[in-house]
């Protein structure tokens, strides 16, 4: 399940455990292609239970994409107790995502 939240809630959404903040509009092509792929991690056996998947729409909140420097979407950070531990920027393959989240789960 992928959670949507707003500028006025990202700290307390994203400030423990293994999160990923999804960094999107709705008219963008390349986030769309990348919601099959995150729904399918989101749920999956390996990162079901253990990350947190969160999207923001930059159209709509864009204090905490500036404060990250969100230049281009889908821009996805990777935070592990609320630092972030990777970045994310494009459509990727499904295997590259899995494997940095892998990395930050056992990190």
């Amino acid at each position: 399940m992928i959670k949507e939240i707003h500028d006025n809630d990202f700290e307390q959404e994203t400030n423990t455990g293994v999160t990923v903040v999804d960094f999107r509009a709705d008219w963008c092509p390349p986030c769309k292609m990348m919601d099959p792929i995150l729904q399918s991690l989101s749920t999956s056996d390996e990162f079901g239970k253990t990350v947190k998947f969160t999207s923001i729409n930059v159209d709509h909140d864009q204090q905490v994409a500036g404060q990250f420097d969100v230049q281009g979407i889908p821009t996805f950070l990777i935070k592990k107790d609320g630092q972030v531990i990777d970045r994310l920027v494009g459509a990727r393959p499904k295997a590259l995502f899995a494997a940095a989240l892998a990395k930050a789960v056992n990190a």
